[in-house]
């Protein structure tokens, strides 16, 4: 049994990883269950984002998935009879099968009930790797409700010319999370430091906002945001989608974006509140919307390195190494501030972006691989290179 924890996509990584697992250790899966306690507080269960019959069919000649207990091992669970426990974070296989497998033979009913990078990225069987991909590229696919409005979305989008997703994680969690405030006012800064203490899960509770902004570890602003657009050379008449939950300041925040780019768009811009009345507080369905309207769009573009950031990354570079423009933050942010300061000219300033990013567009390269620090190395969802076609490689499929 598997429980998984946080959003969408870092369950959706953790999925995949536990698929694999049962897989290398043969024993059964049971449909995994999600996160209901998070900060978005989302009832979903797995059947409401998922096909699940899909993912249990697609699989079938892999490991063998149950949507739920049979009778008679389900009244063991029900009378305590199994163990519930959190698998070491970022272990080798080896781990699962010399400290886990023992624990399953044992209790015959084991819960993994903390899932998030609990799979390391490097040094794993190669049929692990690409059953991760499998799981991810194919089992999991979302119910035809959802996949059905993702298409119209496209096909409003694409009927106005080409398109431009920003994954713009400027939310209040966020925020809240990681103690950025550049640009907040002190009783905004006030609400997101109670905020951050008030979820006793997240462990680190006194930051110094600046000193994390110029390490690169803040999501980007609204407003960065549109200095680095314009920067690049995004057209100004391009439609961007914003692909996020409201925006932490609302239009006081997005106005300078929507003034540089007059074409900002959301799903709630483009559906009627009706074709979302079944999404509505349900956050992890309105982010499998905008999951695949990223897939989708010409160019990706996430404002920090968050899970769907990283999933989609991966993903479009699966779908043909579709253009991801993956923003340097900790230049980023030294050059905004040396631009707005009048150390640099708008010219320099535009020239330098173009050239700190011209060879970080999602396209073909391997992982690097930082052996003892795995949380500091590329993430394997994001650039699962197993399962790639790279350019020196003869084609092979997957």
């Amino acid at each position: 049994m598997v429980s998984c924890n946080g959003g969408l996509n870092q369950m959706r990584a953790a999925i995949c990883d536990m698929v694999a697992i049962a897989r290398y250790l043969n024993v059964t899966l049971i449909v995994p269950e999600l996160d209901k306690t998070s900060f978005w507080n989302d009832p979903s269960e797995f059947e409401d984002i998922f096909d699940v019959d899909h993912f249990i069919t697609s699989l079938r000649d892999e490991v063998r998935i149950l949507k739920e207990l049979p009778p008679r091992v389900k009244q063991r669970v029900d009378q305590g009879m199994f163990l519930s426990m959190q698998p070491v974070s970022w272990s080798d296989i080896s781990y699962y099968a010399h400290q886990i497998l023992p624990l399953i033979r044992k209790h015959k009913v084991v819960q993994l009930n903390k899932t998030d990078a609990r799979l390391a990225n490097n040094e794993l069987p190669l049929e692990v790797q690409k059953l991760r991909c499998r799981v991810n590229f194919n089992a999991l696919r979302f119910t035809s409700q959802i996949e059905e409005l993702g298409r119209r979305v496209v096909k409003i989008l694409r009927e106005k010319g080409p398109f431009l997703v920003l994954h713009l994680r400027y939310e209040m969690d966020m925020l809240a999370f990681s103690g950025c405030t550049h640009g907040c006012n002190n009783e905004e800064e006030e609400e997101l430091t109670r905020m951050r203490y008030a979820y006793p899960w997240w462990k680190e509770k006194v930051i110094n906002s600046d000193v994390k902004r110029k390490e690169g570890l803040c999501p980007l602003t609204p407003e960065e945001t549109a200095l680095i657009l314009k920067a690049l050379g995004i057209d100004r008449n391009v439609q961007i989608y914003i692909a996020a939950g409201e925006i932490y300041g609302g239009e006081r925040r997005m106005t300078p974006l929507a003034e540089s780019f007059p074409n900002l768009v959301r799903k709630e811009t483009l559906l009627e509140p009706s074709d979302l009345k079944f999404f509505q507080n349900h956050s992890s369905q309105m982010a499998a919307l905008d999951y695949l309207v990223s897939l989708e769009s010409d160019i990706f573009v996430p404002t920090y390195d968050g899970n769907m950031a990283k999933v989609v990354e991966g993903h479009r570079r699966f779908l043909g190494f579709k253009k991801t423009m993956l923003l340097e933050r900790k230049l980023l942010v030294n050059l905004i501030d040396q631009y707005e300061n009048g150390l640099l000219s708008w010219d320099k300033f535009s020239s330098t972006m173009k050239e700190v990013h011209a060879d970080r567009m999602g396209s073909p390269k391997k992982r690097t691989a930082i052996p003892d620090r795995p949380k500091e190395e590329d993430y394997f969802y994001s650039n699962p290179h197993e399962c790639l076609q790279l350019l020196d490689e003869p084609l092979r499929s997957t």
